[in-house]
């Protein structure tokens, strides 16, 4: 019945398989688990509820995804969007933390409104081949930077933005063998070579007494200090429209960022470059991006990590439902899920993100105009640490070129109307 569902034989998959991706995935994006939590704190939210309502958000988000869509991406609070909730919205402009729930809210709503039409799927389908390789590569450059920044081998630096780090940090290490470990296994056709590397990691970080084991489980603390507590009344203000529209953005386009990159490493974009299901993809993380504001968190969104899980193996939504199992668990199993260390999953995304910087070289190099902005919207996602700022940069340089080159054949409606949107939101949102 399983396999009926998911449809494994066509996707030439099996259970064994989209187990070990979901658990692969689960591992590469439970540190959400415990930093949403300290994040949206410093708004004045109850940390323990936080906790709760980020394993509850990430189960259903995910869930909805494997079984509306049949995809294996895994959905979670945004790690993007809890610091804009945190530190623009709540701390920055003086909103309360239940004000920015209603925003989160609203802008879910739209989201889903824009998911139901046919508007978002028109945008992501009308999104050039070119760009589309360019985001599945900047998406893997942003992995990179963040397993880097993760694994303690780049740090900031005032003079030159980024330097290196401390190599002679023993967790630095430790990171840097599990980089090793999984090219070795995986050069050696060892399928399972990442859980093997965080496994190891982990292990070793707690021997040596880096990482401390304090335990099993825990029964998990109540979410009623944030349940159904967003206030949509203070969010319909007209003065909160520009931050309604932030999150509206943001999520739109990191999440068509994220699901044009994981479908493309999965294998489900077509020769045309369309993504089928893509309906129903958009249906579930709008929804979930809805419920996670029910319950109490800030928006609910794709996650990059889910490409670990595809390299793994996962080709469909059992994957996905795999994570949002793990998720239920995690709320019993804190202490045990405490005990892996950030840097154990960092070599996973380093690893990762080579794979997907293999889409460039399909990307056609004797067309400086398909070339150009390719690579500008690779090149920014990392640098400002953002996939929806990647793409606008993208659309901009597109259409500009295109139009400059007398290549108007090569543009549509879609093409020129968000390069138009973008280049507005930089004049009077971007600060």
């Amino acid at each position: 019945m399983i396999s009926t569902f998911f449809k494994l034989k066509q996707n030439k998959t099996t259970v064994k398989t989209e187990i070990l991706a979901g658990l692969s995935t689960f591992l590469a994006m439970s540190y959400i688990i415990f930093i949403n939590p300290s994040i949206l704190a410093l708004t004045g939210m109850d940390a323990g509820a936080v906790f709760v309502t980020t394993c509850l958000s990430a189960a259903i988000g995910s869930a909805l995804m494997g079984l509306l869509a049949n995809y294996p991406i895994a959905l979670a609070p945004g790690m993007a969007l809890n610091a804009y909730f945190a530190y623009g919205v709540v701390l920055g402009s003086g909103y309360s933390w239940q004000v920015a729930l209603g925003s989160v809210f609203i802008s879910g709503l739209i989201f889903l409104a824009l998911s139901i039409l046919p508007i978002r799927e028109y945008i992501v389908n009308s999104i050039p081949k070119s760009l589309k390789l360019a985001i599945v590569a900047g998406i893997g450059f942003f992995l990179c930077i963040l397993g880097f920044k993760n694994a303690g081998i780049i740090t900031g630096n005032s003079a030159t933005l980024v330097a290196l780090a401390d190599l002679h940090q023993p967790t630095t290490l430790l990171a840097i063998l599990g980089f090793f470990l999984i090219v070795g296994l995986e050069s050696l056709g060892f399928t399972s070579a990442i859980i093997v590397s965080i496994l190891t990691t982990t292990t070793l970080s707690i021997l040596l007494g880096y990482t401390h084991f304090v335990g099993i489980f825990s029964l998990p603390p109540s979410i009623m200090p944030t349940l159904m507590q967003m206030d949509i009344k203070g969010a319909l203000n007209v003065g909160l429209f520009t931050i309604v529209f932030a999150f509206l953005f943001v999520d739109l386009f990191d999440n068509t960022g994220t699901l044009i990159g994981i479908a493309y490493r999965a294998g489900l974009m077509d020769k045309k470059g369309k993504l089928p299901r893509i309906n129903r993809a958009l249906i579930a993380d709008s929804t979930a991006a809805i419920v996670g504001a029910v319950l109490g968190t800030s928006t609910t969104t794709s996650y990059l990590e889910s490409a670990v899980g595809v390299k793994v193996g996962g080709r469909t939504g059992l994957t996905a439902v795999v994570v949002a199992c793990l998720f239920l668990l995690a709320m019993f199993l804190s202490p045990l899920a405490k005990a892996i260390p950030i840097y154990a999953t960092a070599p996973a995304l380093v690893y990762v993100a080579c794979l997907m910087a293999r889409a460039l070289t399909e990307i056609d190099w004797e067309d400086a105009t398909e070339y150009a902005p390719a690579i500008i919207t690779a090149i920014i996602m990392p640098l400002t640490f953002s996939v929806a700022e990647g793409i606008s940069f993208g659309f901009i340089s597109y259409a500009a070129i295109k139009a400059i080159s007398g290549r108007f054949k090569d543009l549509n409606a879609a093409v020129v109307i968000l390069a138009i949107l973008f280049v507005l939101k930089y004049i009077f949102i971007h600060h």
